[in-house]
């Protein structure tokens, strides 16, 4: 191999696999190992993804398609129903699908890619039943499913693949009770025991316990296997189930990063798993793909065949990330700056430390920090509990998860009236690979009417840091952070001695015939661009930012509209909800004289999946676009 190429291995070499005549155990091992090889270039291709949860279920995954599910008529797919409720395994799937010839085989290149294959399960995929989201969906999606087919009279047999991380959500649990009561017989749920969630051990998190006979108390039958063990597999899945049967759940005893022997498991020394997500270094990926294709070739020579022949593609360009600024990193440090203050702040995680940026906290403040697994509704809880009690807590997530799922309880700690402060990183459109369930564009219409909480995103790390001392020092309401995760490469510098104000912006390109109001780096750089492409059309565009989401001092907003022609608001954001509705109310209420009319600019449907400058392009909300949405505009009055 190669340092500037990436193998995989294509259609032709997996249909040799499939027609070995050697056993449909030993085909299947075959069929798994390719598989892994390609869900690594996928992975490394798109530079994002997740290697561990796609390996340590490879196997289960690799039998049940290529064994357990039936065929339609015809062999254009299948009759039977496979869908993964933790979502993070998708690669492996696909590298599965695309092995059996049920997707298009080009699209092996095309992860993360606009038009390709999602970073999480789409319906918009074929042979994607259900998409996932916030994790423990999949037994209750499969129950309807279910139903509905006994109520249509159809023949089909469900298998779901589950996380023990997962097994932390709530909703799992209040599945299981009313899928045992109606003995779901068409039901088989596969736990991927990997014993990792995405930073570190279920263990020291939120330990499973006597799973089995958790499980069993709710009415399902339980088997528990060896997860990489093909023969065991083959043994225990292959069993039928009958009317009138309970459900089945399989507890699949596997290894975290399964057939790369240093991304297997957590290391004694090692506190936190270095292969959930992204793409390994240059040299970490040769070594796995080298450690793939020989475990392939053994395989092979087992079998009494020819060795693989790999396809060879170069290595993509990597973005150039120099002069980027980071907003996780700059939150990061300014809450231990805040925290060495102030010996009330306590920091909560939902198994997020280091996507979250408190891995310099939690060493700097093992007893102030409090790792709640994957339970944002507990969390939140907990946090309003701690609140109740004197501290100040400031709880970290996803902006998509803490903002949705534990909505009724944000709202709950706001009917209190202690102060707790909310940081939700990923926040925004991009980054655009992990797909939907990720891109967090309804966070500010979940929070921005919760009584007493102000919501505010800062656009550089010089206004993160003084809205992490604004937010934790000065406000006496509670708070919602939204955070940038991507590094970003912003063109303008806020103003010397700037200082923010609740509700109030500062401008970051001045110009005399419209203004464009915005929130976070990402439009508005865009935005800043856009303002320059304009100049060359002598149109004058003044971007302000306004970092506050649903808050805006009325006085201020009347002298920023005095001379633009019109107001523009752009919205890392859907439409409905977002910081633009805010200001085009005010504005009406404000009615300046001379202002022509208010033009709205946001995500207007589900954003699409791709790299992240597909993505901004795809809605309309890169430089370029954003331009000729002002001259559209400005032509129409």
């Amino acid at each position: 191999m190669t340092q500037g190429s990436l193998i995989y291995a294509p259609k032709r070499e997996l249909d040799r696999a499939l027609a070995l005549p050697d056993g449909r155990v030993r085909r299947t091992e075959l069929f798994a190992a390719l598989a892994r090889l390609n869900a690594l270039y996928m992975i490394q291709r798109a530079g994002s993804g997740h290697i561990g949860s796609s390996f340590s279920s490879l196997d289960l995954v690799c039998w049940i398609h290529l064994n357990a599910l039936r065929r339609e008529p015809g062999g254009s797919g299948f009759r039977d129903v496979y869908f993964s409720s933790k979502g993070h395994d998708v690669p492996g799937l696909y590298s599965v699908l695309l092995g059996l010839g049920l997707l298009d085989f080009d699209l092996i290149h095309r992860l993360r890619r606009l038009g390709g294959l999602p970073g999480h399960p789409d319906v918009g995929t074929p042979h994607i039943p259900t998409n996932t989201g916030s994790l423990g969906m999949g037994v209750s999606k499969a129950r309807g499913m279910i139903l509905a087919d006994r109520l249509l009279g159809r023949d089909r047999r469900f298998w779901v693949l589950t996380g023990d991380g997962e097994l932390q959500e709530g909703q799992f649990w209040e599945s299981l009770q009313p899928s045992a009561n109606r003995a779901l017989h068409e039901l088989t749920v596969v736990v991927d025991h990997n014993k990792l969630q995405s930073d570190t051990l279920v263990e020291r998190v939120s330990r499973l316990g006597d799973i089995e006979g958790k499980l069993e108390a709710f009415g399902w039958q339980v088997d528990r296997i060896d997860g990489h063990d093909m023969r065991v597999i083959d043994a225990v899945l292959s069993r039928p189930q009958g009317p009138g049967e309970r459900p089945r759940i399989v507890i699949a005893d596997t290894v975290k990063g399964r057939g790369v022997s240093f991304m297997e498991g957590l290391g004694a020394d090692e506190k936190l798993y270095k292969f959930h997500s992204g793409a390994p270094p240059a040299e970490l990926y040769l070594r796995a793909a080298e450690e793939l294709l020989g475990t392939a070739n053994r395989l092979l020579a087992e079998a009494g065949a020819a060795p693989l022949e790999v396809e060879r593609e170069p290595v993509p360009a990597g973005a150039d990330l120099s002069g980027s600024q980071r907003m996780v990193a700059a939150y990061s440090r300014a809450l231990v700056a805040q925290a060495e203050r102030d010996p009330r702040i306590v920091a909560l995680d939902a198994d997020l430390v280091l996507d979250t940026g408190l891995v310099p906290f939690a060493e700097r403040f093992p007893d102030r920090f409090f790792e709640c697994g994957i339970a944002e509704q507990d969390m939140v809880s907990m946090a309003g509990g701690m609140a109740l009690a004197g501290l100040l807590p400031v709880v970290h997530s996803f902006a998509c998860f803490l903002s949705t799922r534990p909505n009724e309880q944000i709202y709950n700690n706001a009917t209190e009236r202690r102060k707790v402060v909310y940081v939700g990183s990923l926040a925004g459109l991009v980054p655009g690979g992990p797909g939907h369930s990720h891109q967090s564009v309804r966070d500010i219409s979940a929070l921005a009417a919760v009584p007493g909480l102000v919501c505010v995103e800062p656009c550089t790390e010089a206004e993160v840091e003084a809205i992490v001392d604004l937010c934790l020092r000065r406000l006496p309401e509670s708070c919602y952070i939204r955070l940038v995760t991507v590094p970003c490469r912003i063109p303008f510098e806020l103003p010397a001695g700037y200082e923010p104000e609740l509700g109030r912006g500062v401008a970051v390109h001045e110009g005399r015939d419209v203004v464009l109001f915005g929130h976070g780096p990402v439009l508005l750089s865009e935005a800043f661009g856009a303002a320059r492409l304009l100049a060359a059309d002598g149109i004058g565009l003044r971007v302000v930012d306004l970092p506050w989401l649903n808050r805006v001092n009325r006085a201020w907003l009347a002298e920023a509209l005095r001379g633009p022609r019109r107001a523009f608001t752009l919205e890392d954001h859907y439409l409905a909800g977002g910081q633009g509705e805010m200001l085009a109310a005010a504005i009406a209420e404000i009615a300046p004289a001379g202002l022509e009319g208010v033009t709205r600019i946001g995500l207007e449907e589900v954003p699409c999946c791709g790299r992240n400058d597909e993505v901004l392009r795809a809605h309309g909300l890169d430089a370029e676009s954003l331009r000729e949405r002002v001259r559209r505009a400005l032509r129409r009055v």
